[in-house]
């Protein structure tokens, strides 16, 4: 493996990450469900996605048009944050009761799609597109890519689950809702005025 490229790949896309929506919503998604089940979807989307940036590069993109993409992501984060807003209280008791209706798996599909959505055709998939065209090292371009998005994400889950501790978990619950429509709106807003 390239170690330069693993590293300036790393570097690139942690920092372009850093604070960015995909951190909040990690925080965000940390003190709905599990940390455990947040990072394994997570893990799993930036996974997949990272694969397709690097293996499809440019293809991804003439196969699906950007708008598109964008506008269904768009929708997931207003549901998101409008569920959020919504929901009937989220109590501990009614936690674990979806995560048994889910089979456990709840945390980890609500991770994986909203990741997954929100982040395809995101700058850091079109940079790591790039890198992988650019470089003659895709595993380099991919582990620290990968790498990068993991670790933003895990500070993100561990600085969300931190701040139950001193913010009531309903007071963070009304910020996130409201996070996730913003985000949305503001997918919408540059989706249109971009056309």
């Amino acid at each position: 493996m390239d170690l330069a490229v693993f590293f300036t790949t790393f570097g690139i896309i942690f920092l372009a990450e850093l604070g960015d929506k995909t951190q909040l919503t990690a925080m965000a998604l940390a003190v709905r469900f599990p940390w455990e089940k947040t990072f394994v979807g997570i893990a799993a989307a930036f996974a997949i996605l990272n694969l397709g940036a690097v293996v499809l590069g440019k293809l991804l993109f003439a196969l699906l048009p950007l708008f598109w993409i964008k506008l269904v992501s768009a929708g997931m984060f207003l549901f998101f944050g409008v569920a959020t807003l919504t929901g009937k209280g989220f109590d501990k008791e009614e936690e674990e009761t979806k995560e048994k209706r889910y089979g456990g798996r709840g945390g980890v599909v609500t991770s994986f799609l909203m990741i997954f959505v929100a982040e395809m055709g995101d700058k850091t998939q079109l940079v790591t597109a790039s890198m992988a065209a650019q470089q003659d090292a895709p595993l380099a371009v991919f582990a620290g890519s990968t790498l990068a998005l993991w670790s933003v994400s895990l500070l993100g889950i561990f600085a969300g689950r931190k701040l139950i501790q001193f913010i009531p978990l309903s007071r963070i619950h009304k910020v996130a809702g409201y996070l996730f429509i913003i985000f949305g709106a503001a997918i919408i807003y540059q989706v249109f005025s971009a056309h």
